[in-house]
């Protein structure tokens, strides 16, 4: 197979001509401009131009207004045309349109080859049209970019999940999902059926099925990933092909959403509810892209060993400073909101984004307190990084000096005497509101009597800048 993935349905499915491709995807874009803010997530319809290109434009539109720009697209779809358990990658360096040729991430596509259920399959995309279709839109919104196409099979909802979230990135990584509502259906029908979809979707309902959405695998692997990171799903546009270009005997529904990173299920900032519970913290604030980009060193990290012998190397010159600086950072595992793993350092002593990658390593495969991860565990956990200010000594002349200094849901405390030590995160707080018992079950983690205290007892608290 060639290098390049060639159009297979360049003349069909829109113009072949690359002028009149360009001016007819122009001017969809333009008959749905908006002035809201770049989505992280779209999930789009693919049939043909002239019957899905405006409900697609209504998400696409928004791309214009993406700030910092957008550099890499996650474009996954349903097989049409070619059976196969999992997810498919293309080992094509490019994939091309008459607007020119898009060239592929190929280090993506290496780190996500190591999940279960994913592999090259290249018949899958020849004359696959879920994720073709879409590519003139990116082109002419975005410009240059880099492609990880992604055919859907008979995948779980967590092979799906996985890969998306290894490939989440920050704001310069955009995540497609290509899919159609019902088919074939009469007009009234279709308009109920699609109504439930759409509920199902804006409800985070993982259960799609094929008669639902012909890209249900892919959705249904999407939402799973929303509900962990508590984000939602906006619907933009529901139509079918009786509204734009059929008859409505028999129509095909499309619809369109996106999901703002910022959001969460209440409908605040994810910046803003970070920032309101920790507005007394004097950790320098990370950007959500920079947060984004933690979380998924430490996923890189984590998979790493089960492809390869080598250890896991950073290049510390593709990170800003912010992350090139010695911080302490904790990073802990979760599996279905349960404990699987937490590591962390208490001191600064090497540049953050390496703390970060070593302490998921260890939170992973080292905590004693748990067998390491197995590869099938990966696909359901949750990372947590708390990232830790200087710690500051208290000068403290008794227990209840602590106690009227400790602020709950604020501080991280570690309490070292007699050559023990130990820590509670702030983030223990949620599970122990009382300052007495705080310090108290802190002391039994630490080997000392929970009650007592001595005057040589070191104490220090410090914030942390946490996120999910």
């Amino acid at each position: 197979m060639s290098a390049v993935r060639l159009p297979a349905v360049a003349g069909t499915f829109y113009p072949a001509d690359d002028v009149e491709l360009s001016s007819s995807v122009d001017a969809m874009l333009q008959a749905r401009e908006s002035q809201d803010p770049c989505p992280k997530v779209i999930i789009a319809p693919h049939a043909g131009h002239v019957y899905s290109g405006l409900i697609a434009a209504s998400a696409y539109s928004r791309l214009k207004n993406a700030n910092p720009p957008i550099t890499r697209v996650v474009l996954l779809g349903p097989s049409h045309r070619v059976g196969f358990k999992g997810v498919a990658a293309s080992s094509c360096t490019a994939f091309e349109t008459p607007l020119g040729e898009i060239p592929i991430d190929s280090a993506a596509v290496q780190t996500i080859l190591r999940l279960p259920g994913t592999g090259f399959l290249n018949e899958a995309h020849t004359h696959e049209h879920s994720l073709e279709v879409h590519l003139p839109f990116l082109q002419r919104v975005l410009g240059s970019f880099s492609l990880v196409p992604l055919v859907v099979g008979d995948a779980t909802v967590e092979e799906v999940a996985s890969v998306i979230n290894a490939l989440w990135g920050g704001t310069e990584t955009l995540l497609v999902i290509s899919s159609d509502l019902s088919h074939f259906h009469p007009y009234a029908k279709a308009q109920e059926i699609d109504a439930r979809t759409s509920a199902k979707i804006l409800a985070l309902e993982s259960d799609l099925v094929g008669e639902d959405a012909c890209g249900a695998r892919p959705i249904n692997g999407l939402l799973h990933v929303l509900k962990n990171k508590g984000l939602k799903v906006e619907q933009l546009e529901v139509r079918n092909s009786g509204d734009t270009a059929g008859d409505k005997n028999r129509v095909v529904g499309y619809g369109a959403y996106i999901v703002m990173e910022q959001t969460v299920t209440d409908g605040t900032s994810t910046d803003k509810a970070i920032d309101k519970s920790q507005s007394h913290r004097n950790t320098k604030q990370l950007s959500l892209a920079w947060r984004q980009r933690l979380l998924q060193v430490a996923r890189e990290a984590v998979l790493h060993p089960f492809g390869n012998k080598e250890n896991y190397h950073i290049d510390l010159s593709k990170y800003p400073s912010l992350l090139r600086q010695e911080r302490a950072s904790f990073v802990t595992l979760n599996i279905n909101q349960k404990l699987r793993g937490c590591i962390g350092s208490l001191t600064a002593h090497r540049p953050l984004i390496t703390d970060v990658a070593h302490n998921a390593q260890a939170a992973a495969f080292k905590d004693p307190r748990f067998k390491p991860l197995t590869l099938e565990e990966f696909q359901d956990v949750d990372f947590h990084i708390s990232v830790l200010s200087v710690a500051e000594e208290l000068r403290l002349s008794s227990r209840e000096e602590l106690l009227a200094k400790l602020r709950p849901g604020i501080d991280g405390l570690i309490i070292e005497y007699n050559g023990k030590k130990a820590t509670y995160l702030p983030s223990v707080w949620e599970q122990i509101n009382d300052a007495d018992t705080f310090v108290s079950e802190l002391r039994r983690k630490a080997g000392l009597n929970a009650s007592g205290w001595h005057a040589d007892t070191i104490v220090h608290r410090y914030t942390t800048e946490e996120f999910c």
